[in-house]
């Protein structure tokens, strides 16, 4: 682990200088806890498939929401069939 940070210090470190970038994966793991509480609760979990869709919906509302669009709006879209994607960031010259 300290090899592969050692050449990587500045995307490590770069919760330091850019306050967008959480320092720690808490918001990432929140959207898997329903579905850990419900397995914790009925010692098992749905189906593979709906848990994945179950996933897949979370994790878009959640990308949407750190990108600052509206859930609901941006829910709706999807349903008439144009979905929201966020933009692409620009990639650095190497």
């Amino acid at each position: 682990m300290l090899e592969f940070c050692h050449h990587r210090q500045a995307d490590v470190l770069r919760f330091c200088t850019d306050t967008r970038i959480w320092p720690t994966n808490n918001i990432s793991e929140r959207g898997v806890r329903p579905l850990k509480t419900q397995q914790k609760i009925s010692g098992r979990l749905t189906s593979q498939d709906t848990t994945q869709d179950r996933l897949d919906i979370r994790g878009y509302i959640d990308t949407a929401r750190k990108h600052g669009q509206d859930v609901m709006t941006v829910l709706r879209t999807i349903m008439t069939g144009v979905p929201w994607s966020p933009q692409l960031p620009a990639t650095a010259p190497p």
